[in-house]
This record gives structure tokens, sequence and C-alpha cells, in this order.
């Protein structure tokens, strides 16, 4: 018998098995897959991110990956280019964009580290119920056995087409439609920081990561996905020609490594968080377009936000409870701000982010405090401050 088991051992499942076993309880973490694995990612750290690594103690093993520190940020749009970065998080001022298969096996490790057992090669094929309570798992190990564990809590960190999230009838109480499709890889020789590019229909990523690679992603309206996806190649290209020349003059000098990887199935929701005997975290809570980058880090507030509002009380009925409607109340509050963030700038419709962000030149504090409020460094309502708003009635 278990305190928790945790569903999926990814950016959102570690950290959560990992914070739960520190806090002194009995965890068993289970994944399908067999680390390393790769899978589809943006991979950037934001600061927020960064700064909750630092405080769990492997930060210094993402320095040590190879995965390259990032200290400038620029974007350029119609009629606009700034360039500055996030303030920093308890002192820290690099952030880094480590490949899933570097990043998700540190976390695993950390969850190891501190006592949690972990399982790989294992598929969750049910829930186990007592008195409509979910206490348990079934799964295949890897040699092909059925296993039943039980549990206290059961938490599904198990990805936007979340098993937990459907067995439990997890409704999304926030939906909104798909805004769009992306195609990215890996580049060597094309040397860069963190940049974006926009214009009309049209949204470029750039940032650095592991083994002197650079990860170059385009993003096109989910209405053009099944023509894109046809001509990915030819699609992808000229979106860099088109959105960003001068990268597209540096790419030149570049090679392409790997292939085109992609997705248009971006879901835009929130989902009940919790019921009697299970909670979800990261994707399977909450999931929005990649284009702001935030999953990642996001996946790690929520494992912090969890596991601190339980803290001792798991075995409380009343106090679990309690502790779960809190975390669920906590996605309304930050989490909600950045969803909507990202679906403003999914839609790829550049024109009132452009017209704000040209007030801006001359003016760096406002400048960063801008990227800070996608690193979690500073809140929007702290950014829209009588400064800066005295500057945009005057501009």
């Amino acid at each position: 018998m278990y305190d928790v088991i945790v569903i999926g051992a990814r950016c959102a499942g570690s950290p959560t098995a990992m914070l739960f076993a520190r806090q002194g309880y009995r965890v068993l973490l289970l994944e399908k897959a067999k680390f390393p694995q790769d899978t589809l990612s943006s991979h950037y750290l934001h600061m927020q991110g960064v700064a909750l690594l630092n405080r769990w103690g492997l930060l210094d093993r993402i320095r040590d990956s190879g995965a390259q520190p990032i200290t400038r940020q620029s974007y350029q749009g119609p009629g606009v280019r700034i360039e500055g970065f996030s303030l920093p998080i308890d002192g820290l001022t690099t952030t880094y964009a480590p490949r899933r298969y570097v990043l998700d096996p540190i976390l695993a490790d950390g969850a190891v580290a501190a006592g949690v057992e972990f399982r790989q090669g294992c598929a969750v094929r049910d829930l186990v119920w007592e008195d409509d309570r979910v206490v348990g798992v079934r799964y295949t190990t890897p040699g092909g056995a059925e296993a039943t564990d039980r549990a206290r809590l059961v938490v599904g960190a198990d990805g936007m087409r979340s098993l937990v999230a459907r067995k439990v009838g997890a409704e999304n109480v926030i939906e909104h439609p798909r805004l769009t499709t992306t195609y990215y890889s890996y580049w060597s020789g094309v040397p860069a920081n963190f940049e974006l590019y926009e214009r009309p229909g049209r949204w470029i990523g750039v940032l650095p990561t592991n083994d002197d690679l650079t990860l170059l992603m385009a993003y096109f309206p989910q209405a053009d996905y099944n023509e894109v996806r046809k001509n990915v190649e030819p699609a992808y290209l000229d979106a860099f020609r088109t959105t960003a020349p001068e990268l597209w003059e540096r790419m030149q000098s570049g090679r392409r490594e790997e292939q085109l990887y992609g997705t248009g199935h971006q879901e835009n929701y929130f989902r009940k968080a919790y019921g009697p005997g299970w909670a979800l975290v990261g994707d399977a809570v909450n999931h929005k377009d990649s284009i702001t980058a935030r999953g990642i880090t996001e996946a790690f507030v929520q494992a912090q936000s969890l596991t601190d509002h339980i803290g001792d009380r798991l075995h409380d009925d009343a106090a679990l409870k309690a502790a779960l409607r809190r975390y669920e109340n906590d996605l309304g509050g930050e989490a909600l701000s950045h969803y909507q963030g990202a679906l403003n700038v999914a839609e790829l419709k550049p024109e009132g982010r452009t017209d704000m962000l040209r007030k801006l030149v001359g003016h760096q504090d406002h400048i960063d405090r801008y990227f800070s409020t996608l690193s979690g460094a500073c809140s929007i309502d702290d950014f829209y401050n009588d400064e800066l708003l005295t500057l945009l009635d005057q501009g």
C-alpha cells in the first residue's frame, strides 16, 4: 500500500513524486516509456521553472548537461524590435532549454533520490475503485504481467490524453478551439539566443538547446494544418524566409540535423483538477498552445502547489479535500492568466501587441518587465503599473 501513486514521470509527474517523497510519503511512480526518450516539446524553462529546479537541488544537473545558457531575449514584429531579458528570481539570471531526453531523466533521478519507487515501461490500464473513490491502479509490467497497486491518492500526470482524467470523468471546465499548428527541428551552425519573430499568420521561435544545436520552431494558423502537413518542409522553410529574413540568412550557413517534428493537435482547456482519491497535474489538468512555451514551467509550479497544499494532511479526509480545493483554486489565478496570454499570442494577430511594444522602445526597464510576464518574474497586474500606463497614454 502506497501513500501516493503518480502516473507519468515527465515534467509534472517526477517533481510531484519527488516532493511527496520528501514529505515522508511512500510513493510509486509509473511511466509507460523507458528513459531516456524524446517527446514533442518547446523545451524552454522560464525563470520561474529555473528557480524551482534550483530550489529542488536539480539545477546543477541541467547546467552540467550541456544545455546552453540563455541570457538574452528578443522579439521582432511588424515595425518593432525589442531586446532584453526577464528579471531575476532568487538571484538567478540565466535560463535553459534542455532536450527532453536530457531533462526528463534528471527529474526522474531526483524522484528516485528522494525515495520514490520508479517503474518504467509500465502501462496503466485502469483505476481501482471502492465506494466511489479511486484507491489504486491496474497496469501492465514490462514483462507483460498484470499488476495492481493501491494508494491513498492517485495523481494523473499523464498528459493531454490523460487516462486518469478519462477514467474519472474529469470534464473540461474551460475550453477553447485549437489555434495553431507547429513544426520544428534542430539545427547546427545557427547561433542564437531566445528569439521570437512574428508577422500576421506566422510565429517563429528560436532557442539554443543541448549539443550546440538550436531549436527552430514555426507556427501556422490551425486552419492551415491540412495544407501545411502535406508540404511540411517547404512551408516550414518559407515561414523563416518571410517572417525572419535575418535569421533565414543565418540558417544558410547551418544544417538541419534531425527530421521535422510537429503537431496540429494543441488543445486548450482546464479540466476538473481533483476528486475522491485523485488529482491531476501538468498537461493532464491544463493544456494550452505551446506558442508561449509555458508547459514545463507550469508543470513544475503545479507539482509544488499540489504537494505544498497537501503537506502532512494526506490521511485526513476533510483536510485533504480542502487542500485539493485550494490547489484547484490556484489554477484559476496565475495559470489562467498564462492560459489567456497564450491564446492571445496564438491568434497570430500581432497588431495590438506591436502597437504597445513600440511605445516601450527606449524604456529598457519596461521591456524587461514585459519579458518577465511570461517568465513568471512579474505578474500582468504588476507590469501594467501606473508608470507604464502613463507611458502608454502618452504614446
